[in-house]
């Protein structure tokens, strides 16, 4: 069988779990949950895949993490920590919750990297048995070094079953004009900007309009650190 490149730096544990290596650093998954809001009560509907690095046994920051490694591998990075989280996933998550895994725009460059990281995917869940309609691929707010691949892109994983999503709305490069293009199942909010809106009333207002407007089109919004506030 076929494996996808984030395999070669995949290390197996026993109980059915893996860890990643990439250079002096260990990677391991972290799954925050993802609530919704029905009944009257909240229930856990999904899971997002965070990376956690160690060196030498001692945690590291994710943000300090990514800053040290050299531009040219991000893209295999990115390749890693998705087969990470996704092995993971199919391992320790229950069988019916969603897995939010995040895109970094920036590395996809030309069709043949978009193509290479779909096939991987595909492979990756094959080995996890994890349905593609599980998975929410999240596009994040860094911008993409071709807008064109990125939209073809997209498409191809919506084409396949997986859902998209579009994070840190608010931010820079996450605008209305990026939802139009995109067509997201799920909208994730940026915790600072919402926090800033719920300071008055007029903005508390204007996010209840943009909510209603997102699922006018059938579109779900997520809101992001609000354990935070």
């Amino acid at each position: 069988m076929s494996h996808s490149i984030g395999h070669v730096h995949i290390v197996r544990h026993d109980d059915g779990t893996a860890s990643g290596v990439w250079g002096i650093y260990t990677l391991q998954s972290a799954f925050q949950p993802i609530f919704a809001f029905s009944n009257g009560k909240l229930s856990v509907t999904g899971f997002e895949g965070l990376i956690r690095p160690f060196r030498d046994g001692e945690p590291q920051s994710p943000v300090s993490f990514f800053n040290t490694c050299p531009t040219v591998e991000r893209l295999h990075i990115e390749a890693l920590t998705r087969t990470l989280h996704l092995l993971n996933a199919g391992a320790c998550l229950p069988q019916e919750a969603f897995i939010f895994i995040n895109f970094d725009p920036s590395v996809f460059t030309d069709r043949s990297i978009a193509d290479k990281a779909l096939r991987d995917m595909r492979l990756v869940l094959h080995e996890a048995e994890i349905d593609a309609n599980r998975v929410v691929c999240e596009v994040t707010e860094q911008k993409s070094a071709s807008q064109e691949t990125l939209y073809n892109f997209v498409e191809a994983l919506r084409a396949n079953g997986f859902r998209i999503a579009v994070d840190d709305y608010g931010a820079d490069e996450s605008d209305i004009n990026r939802i139009k293009e995109l067509r997201p199942d799920i909208v994730k909010f940026d915790a600072h900007w919402v926090m800033q809106l719920m300071e008055s009333g007029a903005g508390f207002a204007l996010l209840t309009a943009m909510v209603a407007s997102f699922e006018q089109q059938g579109i779900r919004t997520v809101f992001e650190g609000i354990e935070e506030g």
